[in-house]
């Protein structure tokens, strides 16, 4: 293989056929190294190639060292240890920027990936810190009932990263007169929908059981975006008429209005573990600093007025 190819995460996991997820976990563990450009991962496919033969059990062919890169990861990065951040909003990214100046012995990476996914993640030991925004029906709370549920067993922390407006996304002038949740009750309602596993869906899907009305009554339920960002679209070019999404998709969007319906608090789930203590206190300490915050009161739709509180502990 030619040294000058490198391969996104995504593309090594079409062509291994696992997840963007397993991926990840096999550069966490070293055994792909990777390297950042801008916000990317990519591994060259000399180091692909040797993981293969590794698989496969032939002792590949030595290469020759090379000074260490420090935009490296993996075995040629000793001490530093890679941590996947999983979730798909921006102030994610500027936190990832905050941990890759301050917090020493660790090299972040972005995993785009819904709430109910990234807790599973969790679970499987494939991600280190994961945001959630899932809504509980029953009982009005955000996150911590589904952490209770999918990590039994796993002493961790959930600490407040913000909060924001989530509610539905109509075509400009509210032509339909659409207000809340029991409008999507009508007959003929197109939806603009997200995946399965994201904070969205898990707050549609929760509204539909507790108002009584059936996924099937609403057009396009099946079709699935991969962001906020997506389903405002579909509503903005008219080919939906109601979408669920959260406030600042819409401003961004534009030729689209947003419906605020309930404020969603946006959580990082760590694991206590002794050897994530260290990092996790640097952490707390980026989320609580003024610079942090100043940062994110840039964008608007944002309440940081518990960023940085630990909600809930194991």
């Amino acid at each position: 293989m030619s040294s000058d190819i490198s391969y996104t995460t995504e593309e090594i996991a079409k062509m291994l056929k696992i997840s963007k997820l397993t991926v990840y976990d096999l550069i966490k563990k070293g055994e792909l190294p990777s390297y950042r450009v801008g916000k990317q991962m990519r591994v060259d496919a000399a180091d692909l190639d040797a993981y293969k033969q590794r698989a496969k059990g032939i002792k590949a062919v030595p290469q020759p060292v090379q000074a260490a890169d420090p935009l490296h990861h993996g075995a040629s990065l000793s001490g530093v240890r890679p941590l996947v951040v999983t979730g798909q909003d921006i102030s994610l990214d500027i936190l990832v920027k905050y941990m890759e100046k301050g917090v020493a012995g660790i090299r972040p990476l972005r995993a785009y990936v819904g709430s109910l996914d990234s807790l599973i993640a969790m679970y499987r030991g494939e991600s280190d810190i994961v945001s959630t925004h899932l809504l509980d029906g029953d009982t009005g709370e955000y996150n911590i009932p589904y952490i209770r549920k999918l990590l039994v067993g796993f002493p961790c922390m959930v600490v407040n990263l913000l909060s924001r407006n989530a509610g539905l996304y109509v075509q400009k002038g509210n032509p339909l007169g659409l207000s809340g949740w029991s409008d999507l009750a009508r007959p003929g309602l197109r939806m603009a929908n997200r995946e399965k596993g994201s904070g969205a869906r898990v707050l549609l899907d929760e509204q539909l059981r507790l108002h009584g009305i059936r996924p099937e009554q609403l057009n396009g339920y099946e079709e699935e975006q991969t962001n906020h960002i997506g389903v405002a679209a579909k509503v903005a070019s008219g080919d939906a008429d109601v979408g669920v999404g959260i406030e600042k998709a819409a401003a961004i969007v534009g030729q689209v209005d947003f419906i605020p319906l309930i404020q969603e608090r946006y959580d990082l789930v760590m694991l206590k573990k002794a050897e994530n203590m260290a990092w996790i206190g640097a952490l707390l300490d980026i989320l609580r600093s003024e610079e942090f915050r100043k940062e994110l009161q840039t964008i608007a739709g944002y309440d940081l007025s518990r960023t940085g509180e630990v909600l809930f502990e194991t």
